[in-house]
């Protein structure tokens, strides 16, 4: 766990760790879980040097409650954050992509 978290911010890492594992999710994919839900916990609050306007401006986690998880209906991954993945990995044009486009350039189901 990072050095700048707190002792509650690694007990609510672990927390959700355990939860999600007990879930089913695999144990590489629960870490990953709780270290999101505590990072974007943070971003929230103002105690990162940089976070997304995703992070900041949509709902916690914690209210969240997986709304854009499954497959059905218009869930998923939002624009903004399609967007985000594409800049990380340097996909030209993906400025004037659509969430299908940029989803389908991305290699993601819509």
């Amino acid at each position: 766990m990072p050095e700048e978290w707190t002792d509650k911010e690694e007990r609510q890492y672990e927390h959700v760790k355990e939860s999600a594992q007990k879930r089913g999710a695999k144990p590489k994919r629960a870490k990953e879980i709780g270290a999101r839900t505590v990072n974007k916990n943070r971003a929230q609050a103002g105690k990162t040097k940089t976070a997304s306007r995703s992070s900041v401006e949509d709902k916690s986690p914690q209210q969240r409650g997986g709304q854009r998880s499954g497959k059905k209906g218009p869930k998923g991954l939002t624009l903004e954050q399609l967007y985000n993945e594409a800049k990380k990995r340097n996909i030209k044009g993906r400025s004037r992509m659509s969430k299908a486009q940029l989803a389908k350039a991305l290699g993601k189901e819509t």
